[in-house]
């Protein structure tokens, strides 16, 4: 079984987000990094489960700089066998599933793992570009997957239920919650990954279709306003007035 499983880097959710250049820039200053908790705790720990049951192998692969060299060996660490960084940094969603899909289309893989989305853009974008460049299956938002070594079954939510669906051959999935439970990286593993594999390729030229214009940051969460229990008509005003839910 060979399985790539797709990472990516993201600000730490604690991380103050800030803009430069007039907005048209996101600020790195004081920004410290993590791998994508949907990349790293569902995707990639179910792709190494996989390959204990089966056998085989897992790639992780990341598109970006240098600078991402540290996230990609803690997908090491965690049990990939060897991993790919295509070095560009990528201005879109496209960008990084084109180049994804260039280096795995003659590479074999049973499966495409990514995560549902990133936290910082949550776009939930690239895995279903892959696929489309591919050709491939595609299941969005799966929360469970097992395999039999020849098909697959997959499980996502949708509303009022549980979609069930099989399928043989190469696919893609967006891994969701809860389909793994986090592994944390052991000493060995973290010895281990400095001699493991990290191949970097150069990037694909890609021609995009949309540019960012300005970023900006969300109104500030105003007070919560008390109203008294038996002021019932002062509530259903401001429901209706400022809230605008009635």
């Amino acid at each position: 079984m060979k399985v790539l499983v797709c990472i990516t880097k993201t600000p730490e959710t604690t991380s103050k987000i800030a803009f430069t250049a007039d907005n048209t820039a996101f600020s790195t200053e004081g920004i410290s990094y993590i791998m994508n908790p949907y990349d790293e705790w569902y995707a990639l720990v179910r792709a190494l489960e996989l390959k204990e049951q089966h056998s085989g192998t897992v790639t992780a692969i990341n598109v970006g700089p240098a600078e991402n060299d540290v996230i990609i060996r803690k997908a090491l660490a965690i049990g990939a066998d060897d991993a790919v960084r295509i070095d560009t940094d990528p201005k879109s969603s496209k960008e990084v599933a084109v180049n994804i899909a260039a280096y795995a289309k003659d590479k074999g893989f049973d499966m495409i793992f990514c995560g549902k989305e990133s936290i910082d853009y949550s776009g939930a974008e690239v895995a279903g570009m892959v696929a489309a460049i591919l050709d491939l299956p595609y299941f969005s938002f799966v929360s469970k997957l097992d395999h039999d070594g020849q098909t697959a079954t997959v499980e996502r939510d949708i509303e009022g239920g549980v979609e069930v669906a099989t399928v043989s051959g190469g696919f893609v999935i967006s891994a969701s919650k809860g389909l793994a439970e986090q592994r944390i990286p052991n000493m060995r593993g973290i010895m281990m990954a400095k001699r493991k594999p990290l191949e970097v390729i150069a990037g694909q030229d890609v021609q995009e279709d949309v540019s960012t214009i300005s970023y900006s940051l969300p109104n500030e969460k105003q007070g919560v306003k008390m109203i008294d229990a038996e002021n019932m008509d002062e509530l259903v005003r401001l429901l209706h007035e400022e809230a605008k839910v009635i």
